[in-house]
């Protein structure tokens, strides 16, 4: 798990997004509304959602397209739990709530296969630095 998300407001836009996705060199960014988990927007979703349909991302709030069905996981889930999930929904990414649904940490696909004994071709991928 990689603690300390980054998350912003249900309100924030798609603009402010994108800047720390590329600020903070990630992919994704969890979405709140009064503190609690209610979304997560990628970087695939600004382009497909919101770009590619000439939304003016500085006005565009996080809400108009963000994916709100998230599936989550506990602090104390295991890997195995994760990797389930992943597969069942198929998606790369699991936040990671606390009781209160409040976002501590997100699960990617790179986290599991770095868990795994860093074992494999898509170990040595997560493990490079991000390309910026």
């Amino acid at each position: 798990m990689t603690a300390g998300p980054q998350a912003l407001p249900l309100t924030a836009t798609l603009y402010e997004a994108a800047r720390v996705m590329r600020d903070a060199g990630i992919g994704d960014v969890l979405v709140t509304y009064a503190g609690r988990l209610c979304g997560m927007v990628t970087d695939r979703d600004i382009v497909v959602r919101a770009v590619a349909d000439s939304l003016d991302t500085t006005l565009t709030p996080l809400g108009d397209v963000c994916t709100a069905d998230l599936v989550t996981v506990g602090p104390d889930d295991d890997t195995d739990t994760a990797e389930r999930l992943m597969r069942e929904r198929a998606v790369r990414r699991l936040p990671v709530v606390d009781g209160a649904h409040r976002p501590v940490g997100i699960v990617t696909i790179g986290d599991l296969a770095l868990a795994d004994e860093g074992a494999g071709p898509l170990a040595d991928i997560s493990k490079a630095p991000p390309n910026m």
